[in-house]
């Protein structure tokens, strides 16, 4: 008795959640407009990443107008790890994931 009871509220459950829930009035999302015009897109400010693979591993290596700022290591049995310039000197530091948890501001106020 108790197993036809367990197997009647299991299909009742199942039943309940393969039922859709989206309006039957969905309308497709319409294009992006276009940027405004004088605004091109500048190639410098995006990233170039280049992947190397040495072996089993795979290196990702992360570059802006040209400077080496962030590489990605993944073993071919581990967890990735990245290997990431801080301070633009060249000093790279391990780090296990890119969430840190601690988001302190970072703007450049002059350069010499």
């Amino acid at each position: 008795m108790r197993r036809i009871l367990v197997a009647l509220l299991l299909s009742i459950s199942l039943s309940a959640a393969g039922q859709s829930t989206q309006p039957k009035d969905l309308q497709p999302i319409p294009e992006p407009p276009l940027p405004p015009a004088g605004i091109e897109k500048d190639s410098a400010l995006e990233p170039q990443v280049t992947i190397t693979k040495r072996g089993e591993d795979k290196a990702e290596e992360f570059r802006i107008g040209g400077k080496l700022y962030m590489i990605k290591i993944t073993p071919r049995g581990g967890v990735p790890y990245y290997l990431i310039d801080n301070r633009g000197d060249g000093t790279f530091a391990r780090q296990e994931s890119l969430d840190s948890g601690l988001r302190p501001p970072m703007w450049v106020i002059h350069q010499f």
